[in-house]
């Protein structure tokens, strides 16, 4: 078959293999419109890189571990109390991101704790930000796993790719004293390094309970609050009210 028999779209589709570049450049080839054949190239280009930026953001939205998707187009955020220099708007720029400041949302279960720290990660994840998500007791527990197969820094080096750190489900229930140790290790190790954002049902003086160490307790809650915006969830449980709504 000569070049003559190929479609345009083909031919385009070859020369973006021997590019290197996604066939998809091809279908978008032959609906981009341009007045002129310079801005014409540009928007395909442009089509391109937006293209690229997509699947970047989805494939760090895939590694990251987040439970479920979640939009802050979704969230209502008028039940929660942000600390001065820290808003709704500022959450979704990831200024905190740009400060390395901690962020750390303490209050009931279901009051949209997690729903928020997702939506700041998706958007983190949308601007070239590796995260890592992960409920506490998993982490600590994995801690402690890697750490008897003798594979601790695997974690730690996975640990060090993100660039953001979600804990969610801090406290929920106790953590063995070899895992405790081993979180605090690592979390001292970032500390004004990289930001966190800590989702708690317990106010600090409960710590020493989950962690079995007083002075750990009293250590971590130093570094993490030391360059921190703490939000504070007083609202009602949003499961227990979505269900209701629902019969």
């Amino acid at each position: 078959m000569t070049t003559a028999q190929i479609s345009e779209r083909d031919q385009i589709a070859l020369r973006c293999r021997k590019l290197r570049i996604a066939e998809s450049m091809a279908d978008r080839a032959m609906t981009t419109k341009g007045e002129t054949n310079q801005e014409y190239l540009i928007r395909l280009f442009d089509s391109e890189i937006e293209s690229r930026r997509n699947a970047r953001a989805a494939r760090e939205m895939r590694h990251a571990g987040f439970p479920y998707p979640q939009s802050f187009d979704d969230f209502d955020s008028s039940e929660v109390t942000f600390p001065d220099g820290l808003s709704i708007k500022d959450c979704r720029s990831l200024a905190f991101v740009t400060e390395c400041a901690n962020v750390i949302m303490i209050g009931r279960t279901g009051t949209g704790k997690t729903m928020l720290s997702i939506s700041m990660g998706m958007e983190a994840c949308r601007n070239d930000i590796p995260v890592q998500f992960y409920r506490t007791a998993s982490l600590v527990n994995m801690f402690s796993e890697y750490k008897a197969a003798g594979k601790l820094s695997e974690l730690t080096e996975k640990l060090d790719k993100a660039k953001l750190l979600i804990l969610d489900e801090f406290g929920y229930i106790p953590y063995d004293q070899t895992g405790s140790q081993l979180f605090y290790d690592y979390i001292s190790s970032i500390y004004m390094k990289k930001p966190i954002i800590l989702n708690t049902n317990k106010e600090f003086s409960k710590w020493p309970s989950v962690l079995y160490d007083k002075d750990m307790a009293a250590a971590l809650i130093g570094r993490l609050t030391q360059h921190c915006h703490i939000l504070v969830f007083n609202g009602r449980n949003r499961r227990i009210s979505d269900d209701n709504e629902k019969k």
